[in-house]
Protein backbone atom coordinates (compact mmCIF):
# COMPACT_ATOMS: atom_id res chain seq x y z
CA UNK A 1 0.00 0.00 0.00
CA UNK A 2 1.58 3.05 -1.15
CA UNK A 3 0.94 6.30 1.41
CA UNK A 4 1.60 9.76 2.00
CA UNK A 5 0.59 12.19 4.50
CA UNK A 6 0.29 16.01 4.65
CA UNK A 7 -0.74 18.61 7.05
CA UNK A 8 -4.41 19.74 6.73
CA UNK A 9 -4.41 22.84 4.38
CA UNK A 10 -6.89 26.00 3.45
CA UNK A 11 -8.22 25.78 0.17
CA UNK A 12 -5.30 24.11 -0.83
CA UNK A 13 -2.84 23.82 -4.21
CA UNK A 14 -2.37 21.82 -7.70
CA UNK A 15 0.66 19.66 -6.39
CA UNK A 16 -1.04 18.42 -2.73
CA UNK A 17 -3.86 17.35 -4.95
CA UNK A 18 -0.87 15.21 -7.18
CA UNK A 19 0.75 13.87 -4.33
CA UNK A 20 -2.51 12.46 -3.05
CA UNK A 21 -3.32 11.04 -6.34
CA UNK A 22 -0.46 8.97 -6.25
CA UNK A 23 -1.26 7.24 -2.61
CA UNK A 24 -3.93 4.36 -1.67
CA UNK A 25 -3.88 6.04 1.33
CA UNK A 26 -3.54 9.86 2.14
CA UNK A 27 -2.83 10.47 6.18
CA UNK A 28 -4.29 14.35 7.19
CA UNK A 29 -1.53 15.23 10.22
CA UNK A 30 -3.28 17.20 12.23
CA UNK A 31 -1.71 15.86 15.57
CA UNK A 32 1.19 18.70 14.81
CA UNK A 33 1.80 21.83 15.99
CA UNK A 34 -0.12 24.62 14.67
CA UNK A 35 2.30 27.25 12.83
CA UNK A 36 1.47 30.69 11.99
CA UNK A 37 1.42 32.15 8.73
CA UNK A 38 1.31 28.86 7.27
CA UNK A 39 -1.24 27.03 4.55
CA UNK A 40 -3.54 25.43 7.22
CA UNK A 41 -5.54 28.40 7.32
CA UNK A 42 -4.92 30.45 4.15
CA UNK A 43 -3.80 30.75 0.71
CA UNK A 44 -4.22 32.05 -2.62
CA UNK A 45 -6.56 33.03 -5.11
CA UNK A 46 -5.84 35.31 -8.60
CA UNK A 47 -7.73 38.76 -8.88
CA UNK A 48 -7.51 41.47 -10.95
CA UNK A 49 -5.03 42.87 -8.83
CA UNK A 50 -3.08 39.70 -8.91
CA UNK A 51 -2.60 37.40 -6.29
CA UNK A 52 -5.11 37.39 -3.13
CA UNK A 53 -4.52 36.10 -0.01
CA UNK A 54 -7.73 34.70 2.15
CA UNK A 55 -7.05 33.67 5.19
CA UNK A 56 -9.10 32.01 8.05
CA UNK A 57 -9.18 34.37 11.42
CA UNK A 58 -8.13 31.71 14.12
CA UNK A 59 -7.64 31.63 17.67
CA UNK A 60 -4.00 31.87 18.22
CA UNK A 61 -3.11 32.30 21.60
CA UNK A 62 -0.83 29.24 22.98
CA UNK A 63 -0.63 28.23 19.48
CA UNK A 64 2.68 26.90 20.45
CA UNK A 65 1.07 24.35 23.03
CA UNK A 66 -1.71 23.22 20.43
CA UNK A 67 -2.51 20.97 17.90
CA UNK A 68 -3.82 21.64 14.81
CA UNK A 69 -7.12 19.20 15.68
CA UNK A 70 -7.84 21.90 18.42
CA UNK A 71 -7.50 25.12 16.68
CA UNK A 72 -10.56 26.99 16.44
CA UNK A 73 -11.95 29.82 13.70
CA UNK A 74 -12.26 32.84 15.84
CA UNK A 75 -15.01 34.69 14.45
CA UNK A 76 -18.10 34.33 11.44
CA UNK A 77 -17.90 36.83 9.27
CA UNK A 78 -14.47 35.48 7.35
CA UNK A 79 -16.85 32.90 5.40
CA UNK A 80 -19.19 35.86 3.64
CA UNK A 81 -16.04 37.74 3.30
CA UNK A 82 -14.11 34.75 1.59
CA UNK A 83 -16.81 34.11 -0.81
CA UNK A 84 -17.42 37.18 -2.12
CA UNK A 85 -14.02 37.54 -2.68
CA UNK A 86 -14.14 34.59 -4.66
CA UNK A 87 -17.06 35.47 -6.88
CA UNK A 88 -15.80 38.67 -7.96
CA UNK A 89 -12.33 36.94 -8.86
CA UNK A 90 -13.85 34.46 -10.94
CA UNK A 91 -17.77 35.40 -11.96
CA UNK A 92 -16.30 35.94 -15.73
CA UNK A 93 -14.47 32.39 -15.36
CA UNK A 94 -15.86 29.68 -18.10
CA UNK A 95 -16.92 27.34 -15.67
CA UNK A 96 -17.81 29.12 -12.14
CA UNK A 97 -21.61 28.17 -12.96
CA UNK A 98 -20.13 24.77 -12.40
CA UNK A 99 -18.70 25.11 -8.98
CA UNK A 100 -19.88 28.21 -7.52
CA UNK A 101 -23.14 27.33 -5.52
CA UNK A 102 -21.31 23.78 -4.66
CA UNK A 103 -18.18 25.80 -3.14
CA UNK A 104 -20.29 28.00 -1.71
CA UNK A 105 -22.65 25.47 0.57
CA UNK A 106 -19.53 24.25 1.92
CA UNK A 107 -18.00 27.36 2.96
CA UNK A 108 -21.99 29.04 4.09
CA UNK A 109 -23.96 26.12 4.64
CA UNK A 110 -22.21 25.30 8.13
CA UNK A 111 -20.89 27.13 11.07
CA UNK A 112 -17.41 25.74 11.75
CA UNK A 113 -16.40 25.98 15.19
CA UNK A 114 -12.77 23.87 14.31
CA UNK A 115 -10.29 24.69 11.64
CA UNK A 116 -9.25 21.33 11.12
CA UNK A 117 -13.37 20.69 10.09
CA UNK A 118 -13.58 23.41 7.48
CA UNK A 119 -10.46 21.93 5.78
CA UNK A 120 -11.55 18.24 5.75
CA UNK A 121 -15.55 19.62 4.04
CA UNK A 122 -13.12 21.57 1.53
CA UNK A 123 -10.77 18.68 0.85
CA UNK A 124 -13.64 16.13 0.37
CA UNK A 125 -15.71 18.77 -1.95
CA UNK A 126 -12.35 18.73 -4.35
CA UNK A 127 -11.28 15.39 -3.99
CA UNK A 128 -14.78 14.83 -5.58
CA UNK A 129 -14.42 17.18 -8.37
CA UNK A 130 -11.11 15.88 -9.25
CA UNK A 131 -12.60 12.12 -9.19
CA UNK A 132 -9.58 11.34 -6.87
CA UNK A 133 -10.70 8.18 -4.36
CA UNK A 134 -7.67 8.04 -2.49
CA UNK A 135 -8.46 7.05 1.40
CA UNK A 136 -8.27 9.54 3.84
CA UNK A 137 -7.41 8.59 7.27
CA UNK A 138 -6.80 11.48 10.23
CA UNK A 139 -3.45 10.61 12.46
CA UNK A 140 -4.96 11.82 15.66
CA UNK A 141 -7.19 8.73 15.24
CA UNK A 142 -4.01 7.00 15.73
CA UNK A 143 -1.31 7.08 18.19
CA UNK A 144 1.75 7.64 15.90
CA UNK A 145 5.09 7.67 17.76
CA UNK A 146 8.44 9.10 17.11
CA UNK A 147 10.08 12.33 15.38
CA UNK A 148 11.05 12.66 11.77
CA UNK A 149 11.82 9.39 9.54
CA UNK A 150 10.92 7.44 13.18
CA UNK A 151 7.25 8.69 13.09
CA UNK A 152 7.13 8.15 9.69
CA UNK A 153 7.85 4.44 9.59
CA UNK A 154 5.42 4.01 12.58
CA UNK A 155 2.96 5.43 10.93
CA UNK A 156 3.50 3.29 7.55
CA UNK A 157 3.48 -0.28 9.98
CA UNK A 158 0.25 1.07 11.80
CA UNK A 159 -1.38 1.60 8.38
CA UNK A 160 0.18 -1.19 6.60
CA UNK A 161 1.78 0.78 3.99
CA UNK A 162 4.93 -0.63 1.85
CA UNK A 163 5.98 2.94 -0.31
CA UNK A 164 5.27 6.04 1.26
CA UNK A 165 5.79 9.55 -0.83
CA UNK A 166 7.69 12.21 0.64
CA UNK A 167 7.10 15.58 -0.67
CA UNK A 168 9.74 17.59 -2.21
CA UNK A 169 11.21 18.82 1.52
CA UNK A 170 11.78 15.07 2.39
CA UNK A 171 15.12 15.10 0.97
CA UNK A 172 15.92 17.15 4.19
CA UNK A 173 15.53 14.67 7.01
CA UNK A 174 14.23 11.33 5.32
CA UNK A 175 17.09 8.42 6.81
CA UNK A 176 16.89 6.19 3.88
CA UNK A 177 18.89 3.66 5.86
CA UNK A 178 15.83 3.39 8.66
CA UNK A 179 13.28 3.18 5.37
CA UNK A 180 15.43 0.56 3.79
CA UNK A 181 15.58 -1.41 7.31
CA UNK A 182 12.08 -1.18 8.01
CA UNK A 183 11.35 -2.52 4.08
CA UNK A 184 9.43 1.22 3.46
CA UNK A 185 10.12 2.37 0.06
CA UNK A 186 10.26 6.03 -0.13
CA UNK A 187 9.92 8.30 -3.05
CA UNK A 188 10.41 12.25 -3.00
CA UNK A 189 7.61 14.14 -4.75
CA UNK A 190 9.16 16.65 -8.00
CA UNK A 191 5.78 18.50 -8.78
CA UNK A 192 6.08 20.65 -12.20
CA UNK A 193 3.67 23.01 -11.88
CA UNK A 194 1.35 23.01 -15.45
CA UNK A 195 0.30 26.58 -16.85
CA UNK A 196 -3.34 26.58 -18.16
CA UNK A 197 -6.03 29.56 -19.29
CA UNK A 198 -6.60 31.88 -16.04
CA UNK A 199 -8.12 35.36 -16.02
CA UNK A 200 -6.35 38.51 -15.55
CA UNK A 201 -3.36 38.80 -18.43
CA UNK A 202 0.00 36.35 -17.33
CA UNK A 203 -0.12 33.54 -15.43
CA UNK A 204 0.20 32.92 -11.90
CA UNK A 205 1.27 29.96 -10.34
CA UNK A 206 0.44 28.46 -7.18
CA UNK A 207 -3.26 29.32 -6.67
CA UNK A 208 -5.65 27.46 -4.69
CA UNK A 209 -7.35 24.07 -6.76
CA UNK A 210 -10.32 26.74 -6.84
CA UNK A 211 -8.39 28.97 -9.44
CA UNK A 212 -7.88 25.73 -11.17
CA UNK A 213 -11.25 24.49 -11.27
CA UNK A 214 -13.19 27.59 -12.12
CA UNK A 215 -10.62 28.15 -15.47
CA UNK A 216 -10.40 24.51 -16.68
CA UNK A 217 -13.66 22.56 -15.38
CA UNK A 218 -13.47 18.93 -15.40
CA UNK A 219 -10.15 19.10 -17.21
CA UNK A 220 -8.76 19.93 -14.00
CA UNK A 221 -7.26 16.61 -12.63
CA UNK A 222 -5.77 16.37 -16.21
CA UNK A 223 -4.13 19.44 -15.64
CA UNK A 224 -2.80 18.37 -12.72
CA UNK A 225 -1.36 15.71 -13.97
CA UNK A 226 0.11 17.56 -17.07
CA UNK A 227 3.70 17.05 -17.28
CA UNK A 228 4.42 14.92 -13.59
CA UNK A 229 4.62 11.22 -12.61
CA UNK A 230 1.37 9.41 -12.61
CA UNK A 231 0.09 6.00 -11.16
CA UNK A 232 0.28 2.66 -13.54
CA UNK A 233 -1.29 -0.45 -13.00
CA UNK A 234 0.13 -3.99 -12.63
CA UNK A 235 -1.14 -6.91 -12.90
CA UNK A 236 -0.82 -7.47 -8.72
CA UNK A 237 -1.06 -4.12 -7.85
CA UNK A 238 -1.12 -0.11 -8.40
CA UNK A 239 2.29 0.78 -8.40
CA UNK A 240 4.55 4.38 -8.58
CA UNK A 241 6.92 4.52 -11.09
CA UNK A 242 9.31 5.51 -8.22
CA UNK A 243 12.48 6.16 -10.65
CA UNK A 244 10.42 8.89 -12.07
CA UNK A 245 9.65 11.03 -8.81
CA UNK A 246 13.42 10.57 -7.45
Amino acid sequence: MILTAHQPTYLPWLGLFHKISLADTFCVFDNVQYEKKSYINRNKIKSSNGPLWLSVPVETKNHRETKIFDIKIAEERWSRKHFKSIEHAYKKAPFYNDYISQLGEVLLGKKYVFLKDLNHELMKFFLKELKIETAVVFASDYNFVGNKSDLIIDMCKKLGATSYIFGSQGHDYADHNLFQDSQIEISFQNYIHPEYPQLYNNFEPYMSVVDLLFNVGRNAREVIMQGNVARIESEDQAALRISDVL
